[in-house]
């Protein structure tokens, strides 16, 4: 797993961490899809997201790999086949990606 930054700060500190990690347009939702489907390949998380490019979908699954958020695991077939899953770490944030999702539907459709 990937070394996490340590936070040591005043009030509010926790909270800064938790955005660190989770922060970025797109991987609160990837995050939601990998809770709700718990494996996906990449072209999977590319139709559920259609509005984000290639690049920046790589991006912000590399960023949740490299603090230990997601699992990839790479397939030695022909055509290469690459899953994403989430680590024991990255289920912990299954409360706060729900909570979220239950703020968005009481709060952000009206």
């Amino acid at each position: 797993m990937a070394k996490r930054k340590n936070h040591f700060c005043a009030e509010g500190c926790p909270v800064e961490a938790g955005l660190e990690l989770i922060g970025g347009k797109w991987k609160g939702v990837i995050l939601y899809h990998l809770i709700k489907t718990k494996v996906l390949r990449f072209g999977e998380l590319r139709k559920k997201l259609p509005e984000v490019t290639q690049r920046m979908l790589t991006k912000q699954l590399r960023e949740l790999e490299k603090d230990g958020v997601v699992i990839r695991k790479v397939f030695a077939e022909v055509p290469p086949r690459v899953e994403y899953s989430l680590s024991d770490f990255g289920t912990t944030l299954t409360p706060v990606v729900r909570a979220l999702e239950n703020w968005g539907n009481t709060n952000a459709r009206k």
